[in-house]
């Protein structure tokens, strides 16, 4: 099975059949181009590279979506797919797949490499930089949740690869990783409820070479924000909609290209597609307490009409409800990243930390409160895990997903603040990143959308 379609026979790297088909082949040439340098070199990033970050701020600016960034349609005569489901393998198995494996080999990679060095300048820069982007795009993850007969880069549904991936991603940062899911979010609605010819228009754009930025958006700033009860509204009007509302947490809002929108049609709630080009939109940026790195914005819907053919999926709220609970699950899995990396920077620490002539992990109650972060990391992982096989499986995920949501709220921002907590003075400055996991961390209990797995 072809796992990136830009390294199918005859795409712009070049490599063999048998590279494609082999998932070792695969993985050692996905690795040596993610390894060290090599990446940046390609794609002509070396510069942004070291420079880490963009040196500015989109802080307080307000402005109308330009009419130079319409979405480009480049529709084809590819017939519409969804993307077929996991068959059951009869037996309780959470082991990744060789092809799930290789995908977090190379998410891995990534993380370590270019996201980590990357983060605390993105975070203060409130933006992600262009080399991990354009690193994201080159390893395929904007075609994750696409069919492979419509450019995609799985044979089979797979929120499980989804949820590894974001997990891997998470563990370099959790901003940056939103920053670059957020345009398979997109993508992956599209492919999973989209029609043939929303598939046609849109899909071929994310599986390119020149990947545009795209937000789904859910989120309203609201105290207390029920995904399922939304301000956004949708009438209709003629042979359309008009929506109106503000949504907020919308990833890279100032450069999307196109929005996925959440919006209440009479009563119930819906999902519509919105080019950045139509009349009424506006952006304006929204910097938070934690994921900063992804560029969050609001979006402004003045009187914004879309044709019949805006509505993605059903009018019903079925497809809707899908959405948000594997946007959710896609937080778990966030979580679950990021609660690994406090684990992993404290266990260091606390052994390497000396107080009157031995390692802090000596004491008992360090120790404790160490594998207590352990446990709770495993816990979340488990049921984060077994939420994303019922989804690969598509089986009803409701309950499962609701019980990961509620651990991985609850335990991640204790795991955060643990983490905090064992680096004494430490923990509070920005010298080590404890304290920008423990913002991120808070993230998970009050955003909505913005990923999908």
């Amino acid at each position: 099975m072809s796992l990136l379609p830009s390294l199918r026979p005859g795409g712009r790297h070049g490599l063999s059949s048998r590279e494609t088909r082999d998932p070792i082949g695969f993985a050692v040439a996905a690795v040596n181009r993610l390894a060290q340098s090599d990446l940046l070199d390609r794609v002509g990033l070396r510069r942004q590279a070291e420079q880490a970050v963009y040196s500015t701020t989109r802080n307080g600016f307000r402005a109308a979506t330009a009419a130079g960034r319409t979405f480009a349609r480049t529709g084809r005569r590819t017939a519409g797919a969804r993307p077929a489901s996991a068959a059951p393998r009869g037996v309780f198995d959470l082991t990744p797949t060789d092809d799930e494996a290789t995908l977090v080999d190379v998410a891995t990679e990534l993380a370590a490499d270019l996201l980590r060095p990357a983060a605390a300048g993105a975070d203060e820069a409130c933006a992600p930089p262009a080399a991990v982007l354009a690193a994201a795009h080159e390893v395929g993850l904007p075609g994750l949740g696409v069919p492979e007969e419509l450019g995609g880069i799985m044979e089979e549904r797979s929120a499980m690869a989804g949820t590894l991936v974001a997990e891997a991603l998470a563990h370099g940062d959790m901003g940056l990783a939103v920053a670059a899911l957020a345009p398979g979010a997109v993508a992956t609605a599209i492919g999973l409820w989209g029609t043939e010819a929303q598939q046609q228009t849109y899909l071929p754009a994310f599986t390119g070479d020149d990947v545009p930025a795209a937000a789904l958006t859910i989120a309203e700033p609201a105290v207390l924000f029920d995904a399922f009860t939304l301000a956004t509204t949708a009438r209709r009007d003629g042979d359309g909609y008009v929506l109106d509302g503000l949504k907020s947490a919308v990833v890279r809002g100032a450069e999307a290209e196109l929005f996925v929108v959440a919006a209440d049609l009479d009563g119930t709630p819906a999902l519509f597609l919105v080019e950045s080009g139509a009349e009424g939109l506006a952006v304006e940026a929204d910097p938070s307490m934690g994921v900063r790195a992804a560029a969050l914005s609001r979006l402004h819907l003045t009187g914004v009409r879309v044709g019949a053919d805006a509505v993605l999926g059903d009018t019903d709220g079925t497809a809707y409800a899908e959405c948000v609970r594997l946007s959710r699950l896609a937080w778990c899995a966030l979580a679950v990243g990021t609660a690994q990396a406090v684990l992993d920077h404290v266990k260091d620490y606390v052994n390497e930390r000396h107080a009157f002539g031995e390692p802090v992990s000596h004491r008992q109650s360090v120790a404790f409160m160490v594998a207590d972060m352990a446990i709770e990391v495993q816990a979340m992982r488990l049921l984060t895990w077994k939420a994303a096989s019922r989804a690969t499986r598509g089986d009803d995920v409701a309950s499962a997903v609701g019980l990961a949501r509620q651990l991985c709220t609850e335990k991640g921002m204790r795991i955060g603040l643990d983490g905090v907590q064992l680096l004494g003075g430490h923990g509070f400055v920005k010298e080590h990143p404890v304290e920008r996991w423990y913002r991120d961390l808070r993230a998970v209990g009050v955003m909505e959308g913005a990923v999908l797995v």
